[in-house]
């Protein structure tokens, strides 16, 4: 029995050994691609090694709720020497971490499947403590307990407070609300605390991702770590075709997944079984179940939409509580969400208006376009429309195709260079414009926020410095930097590297890399002051400028300057402004200033929880109010919709959400400016 046991422990060793000689073929070759490829390398030294071991740490254990101080000091043993053992190629320090995060992660579902087995009280003298700096890690074990036991009796009150505005209504009934809200809980607890032990690519390669794309990030926030399956749904988030399940989800503000859209004629339809407010309990796909409870929107999204997931089995309840079942197969479908489309905004002078949700190419086909196109074609319906100005929705719009954007620059200007490209040896290339003339020659706004990036910057940098167009909005993300995706092996398209190649400056020698494009005219936006900008990235790179001297033709600017002026004047009389002003004052007193320690029972649980219900209505009623502008399809566009009821209806939830748009009305009013420029 014993040379059994022996046998069999020898076999896991060798095959944990294989494991790790694996890992460190993948460390190797990933740094192979950053030290040849990447736009400014960095060397394997004692920097890299404290930022993978620290960024590690945070992610497994961002409140130290986790780890003892003992397991820590143990880890910390290769805070220095990370560097080393990758470029001696010895991956077997990796075996300290698993063993470690999983030791904790186990001791961790004790204490929970522990508390679970203990009386709940509701009215206790324990307080949860806030703090903008890291606590220390514990000493003692039950320690860890006693906060598991803090936290999970706050979030049951927490989740009885929010089932009522009325606290004397809830009172009553505390102890039965907190049975049905403490078995959510436990079940949320243990679930994700399972999910964390058996994650679907395995525990031990749920490390080694981890440790490869957090290597990777130290080289900037960009460059990351692919498998196939994250390669995939990459690839299908800036794609105008992927494989669907013809549905979207959301998730509701009991924190519930419901279905939130159903597409005409995709397989989610077909079933005639799933309607719009369908709750989804669990889906199960590639031989892996997955909890709705313990799993993040985002993998759920992800299986949802990714063709790496070609065959999901769904279960979802009624609103009567009806519980059933589908099983459906993806088919390759049209991402309307992400496709360019556009209105006519007012009645006499119209205004053109297009929505660029993203810079989406036709990955792998010769015959379907891309964003340039698409926008092309909605320009040409405007223009039969006679409209008298144009408005470039970016807002939200995180980049995609670098080739789309080139060219639907070079739609909007003469001719004459567009931007400068450089790579790792710092030689550049100009990149230019050669087609003389303009698809559209009007006066155009083009509108910018914090989650405007990368080719969204890039087309807003171009129209800025040709004075082509006026910037609105608010200062974007600051990445001026292009990535490419490179398999480690040609042979073997198994893993990738997302890695920074290139960095593009504007024509005129500076570039937005890390302070972003400040907008010709600033507008106020909820929680601007806290969005993560690249300046607020550890590993992001710095802003520098070219000492260039290229010869491109502004238009004149002295209408715009004007309108500016104007635009500025009725921004600081607003209302819906000076309420978003007045809004982010309270938000920023409330993230910037102390947070007093929170006794947990109920009447103080209630009071926290429902603190910021004013600010939040405020907030909604703002962003729900309809502003004062008439908005219609295209001629071409009503025409179509004719004939198709699920394009009319998709269009109308479009025209809602450009209707209840501030900044939108702002544009209009610059535009119209603008034009009684002219006119005089």
């Amino acid at each position: 029995m014993k040379k059994i046991f022996a046998l069999a422990f020898l076999i896991s060793f060798a095959l944990q050994a294989q494991k790790h000689e694996k890992a460190c073929d993948i460390f190797y070759k990933v740094n192979d691609v950053l030290q040849k490829r990447h736009f400014k390398p960095k060397p394997v030294d004692d920097s890299l090694s404290v930022y993978v071991f620290e960024t590690i740490m945070d992610e497994l254990d961002e409140n130290r709720s986790l780890f003892l101080q003992q397991e820590y000091d143990q880890l910390a043993i290769h805070k220095y020497k990370i560097d080393d053992y990758l470029l001696k190629k010895d991956c077997s320090f990796l075996n300290d971490f698993i063993s470690a995060y999983q030791i904790a992660l186990e001791r961790n579902k004790t204490f929970v499947q522990e508390i679970a087995q203990e009386p709940q009280h509701y009215y206790t003298k324990d307080t949860i403590y806030y703090s903008k700096k890291t606590f220390p890690y514990h000493t003692d074990a039950q320690k860890i307990k006693k906060y598991l036991r803090k936290k999970i009796t706050y979030d049951i009150l927490e989740d009885i407070a929010k089932l009522s505005k009325n606290d004397k209504a809830l009172k009553p009934y505390l102890e039965s609300l907190g049975i049905i809200s403490r078995n959510k809980i436990l079940e949320s607890y243990l679930c994700r605390i399972n999910r964390q032990l058996n994650p679907p690519e395995g525990f031990d390669s749920g490390i080694y991702n981890r440790f490869f794309s957090t290597f990777c990030s130290y080289f900037d926030p960009h460059s990351t770590y692919f498998n196939y399956n994250e390669k995939a749904s990459f690839v299908s988030s800036i794609s105008t075709e992927n494989y669907s399940l013809g549905l979207y989800v959301s998730q509701n503000e009991k924190e519930e997944i419901i279905v939130e859209e159903l597409v005409p004629g995709g397989p989610a339809y077909e079933t005639e079984k799933i309607d719009k407010g369908d709750q989804l309990i669990k889906l199960a796909a590639n031989n892996l179940e997955y909890a709705v409870t313990c799993t993040s929107l985002e993998a759920i999204t992800d299986i949802v939409n990714s063709d790496t997931y070609k065959e999901v089995f769904l279960t979802l309840r009624k609103k009567d509580g009806t519980v059933y079942s589908v099983n459906l197969i993806k088919k390759i479908m049209k991402a309307d969400d992400n496709s360019v489309y556009s209105f006519v905004l007012g009645d006499n002078n119209p205004i053109g208006y297009i929505k660029i949700p993203s810079f989406y190419s036709a990955f792998d086909s010769t015959t379907k376009q891309g964003c340039a196109d698409d926008l092309a074609k909605e320009v040409i319906k405007l223009k039969k429309d006679n409209i008298t100005g144009l408005i470039l929705d970016l807002q939200f719009n995180g980049g995609g195709s670098m080739d789309e954007v080139i060219r639907m620059a070079g739609m909007f200007i003469n001719f004459g260079p567009i931007a400068i490209v450089t790579d790792q040896k710092m030689s550049y290339n100009v990149i230019k414009d050669y087609n003389r003339g303009m698809l559209y020659e009007g006066p155009m706004v083009v509108l910018v926020n914090g989650f405007s990036a990368s080719a969204s910057e890039f087309f807003a940098g171009v129209m800025q410095d040709y004075n082509r167009a006026l910037i609105v909005g608010n200062t974007t993300l600051g990445k001026a930097t292009m990535q490419t995706i490179l398999p480690l092996e040609e042979d073997s398209p198994e893993d990738f590297v997302k890695v920074t190649i290139d960095k593009f400056y504007r024509v005129t020698g500076k570039s937005s890399q890390y302070i972003g494009i400040i907008p010709d005219v600033e507008l106020p936006s909820f929680f601007n002051d806290l969005l993560p900008r690249e300046s607020s990235m550890p590993t992001a790179i710095k802003n520098d400028s070219l000492n260039v001297n290229l010869t491109f033709t502004k238009l004149p600017d002295t209408k715009t300057k004007k309108a500016i002026a104007l635009s500025k004047d009725r921004v600081s009389k607003n209302l819906d402004f000076l309420l978003i002003s007045s809004v982010n004052d309270r938000i920023n007193d409330i993230y910037n200033g102390p947070k007093a320690p929170l006794p947990i029972y109920f009447d103080t649980v209630f009071t926290d929880v429902h603190s910021m219900d004013d600010l939040w209505k405020n907030i909604s009623d703002a962003t729900e109010k309809e502003q004062q502008f008439k908005i219609r399809e295209t001629t071409f566009a009503a025409e179509m919709q004719r004939e198709d009821s699920y394009l009319k209806k998709a269009n109308s939830y479009k025209m809602k959400a450009a209707k209840t748009d501030a900044y939108i009305n702002e544009a209009i009013n610059i535009l119209r400016d603008v034009n009684s420029f002219k006119n005089n």
